[in-house]
């Protein structure tokens, strides 16, 4: 009987450790959750055109031309993208010039966005130092709804993108693109662009690649928006 009780006070006391570690961790997430800020994006004019496409598309968000939810970061985030180096795996842009896609005009008239050939391209941009990214906004080619496809979106710290390469978005649902199957969902293009949430991922790199979309063969990039801060 003696070790009986033993053994209950043993466990109830293991129980109150676990909930105190629980509570303390609980605790520790709504300190940091108080000292996030919503991360704000001044966005382009809604200016879709013309009729849209049926969208063939086997793996649609439905949500994507809803407005978007507050995005919270931790304070001192900025848009460490604009101005910076842009090189792509297509030399000479059909339309336009590769520093578009950071130079802050989001807007998708001519004169704003950049035109890559057919087929799977990138556009790849040099933060020029190794930072904390929370988020990657994405303007494609938005004056008329489309949905592109293969959208991924990765990180290194390799401009090759051969070593320590990090996928913080992926929607190839059947590896047309080489690079795995995608469990993210397509999107429809708006003025809202697409979010993707890079949960403070350390790399100085950020590439992000297209196959076509449901209007034409081309890739279309407006805008490509890195929030993040300098790495510690």
């Amino acid at each position: 009987m003696k070790w009986l009780k033993f053994a209950g006070v043993a466990v109830a006391v293991s129980l109150c450790m676990v909930a105190g570690a629980v509570a303390e961790e609980k605790k520790a997430e709504e300190s940091a959750a108080q000292n996030l800020v919503e991360l704000k994006t001044e966005l382009p004019q809604a200016m879709f055109e013309g009729t849209p496409v049926p969208f063939r598309v086997p793996h649609l968000d439905e949500t994507s031309l809803e407005a978007r939810p507050p995005f919270m970061v931790p304070p001192g985030v900025t848009n460490l993208a604009l101005g910076k180096p842009v090189t792509s795996s297509d030399d000479f842009p059909l339309i336009g010039e590769l520093e578009y896609v950071t130079d802050g005009d989001k807007s998708g008239v001519e004169g704003s966005y950049v035109e890559l050939f057919s087929g799977q391209q990138w556009v790849q941009i040099d933060l020029q130092q190794q930072a904390e990214i929370y988020a990657v906004l994405i303007w494609f080619f938005h004056r008329s709804p489309r949905v592109y496809h293969d959208v991924i979106v990765r990180v290194s710290d390799d401009p090759d993108f051969v070593e320590g390469v990090k996928t913080l978005f992926n929607n190839d649902h059947d590896n047309s693109s080489g690079m795995g199957v995608g469990r993210d969902k397509a999107f429809i293009e708006t003025n809202q662009g697409r979010l993707i949430d890079a949960k403070g991922v350390t790399a100085r790199y950020v590439r992000i690649y297209s196959n076509g979309n449901t209007a034409n063969a081309m890739n279309h990039y407006c805008e490509v928006e890195v929030h993040g801060r300098p790495a510690s």
